[in-house]
Order: C-alpha cells, then sequence, then structure tokens
C-alpha cells in the first residue's frame, strides 16, 4: 500500500486524504493494474459486472454496477479517492443508444 503524501484530517476523524489525481492518470494506473493483476481473475466468469480499482493501494471489488463496485470498494477501502470503475469484458463502462462493444478476444491487450 502507497502511504505517501498523505494527510489526515482532524476535523473528519482518523481516514487520511489522499490528493486527487487527474482523471486520465487515474484511467492509465487503473487500466494498468486491471490488465496486470485483475483481468486474469474475473474475465470471463464476470463479464457484464463491474470493477472499482482504488489506483493508489490496487484494492478493488466487484459489484453488478458501477455503483455497486464503488460502494464495496469504499466499505473495504475509506481512504480510496482515486478510483476507477470497468465493466468487465467490454470496451466501455457503458454506450448511448447501442449496445457498448464486447471485448471477445481475452487474449489480448
Amino acid at each position: 500500500m502507497r502511504d505517501a503524501g498523505t494527510e489526515t484530517n482532524e476535523a473528519e476523524g482518523s481516514v487520511p486524504s489522499r490528493p486527487r489525481r487527474e482523471a486520465r492518470e487515474t484511467g492509465r494506473l487503473g487500466r494498468e493494474i486491471y490488465k496486470r493483476d485483475i483481468r486474469e481473475r474475473v474475465e470471463p466468469e464476470h463479464v457484464g459486472e463491474y470493477v472499482a480499482i482504488d489506483v493508489d493501494s490496487g484494492c478493488w471489488a466487484l459489484g453488478e454496477s458501477a455503483m455497486a463496485a464503488r460502494k464495496r470498494l469504499v466499505e473495504l477501502r475509506p481512504e480510496a479517492v482515486n478510483v476507477l470503475r470497468e465493466r468487465i469484458g467490454y470496451v466501455a463502462v457503458g454506450s448511448i443508444g447501442g449496445g457498448a462493444p464486447r471485448r471477445m478476444d481475452w487474449s489480448k491487450e
């Protein structure tokens, strides 16, 4: 777990506050963690479910929806601020109009 740069907010209790990353950096780190540590453990058995990844610690949680995955992650890691949510087996979390395109070749990327 990476604790460098954390601060404790005395007014809110002892939960450390982490600096918020730029969205692109959170996305890049989260996808890297997903490919390296999570993908083989969840695909293809959990296709269509969601994973929330705390990019600072590498901790992650599954859920039936993006919000459910995020809620479960926060239960495990209340200090999680930099979180990426991904839909397992899809190239996008969702889409407008049609269905989100699925990733068919599990060995690529």
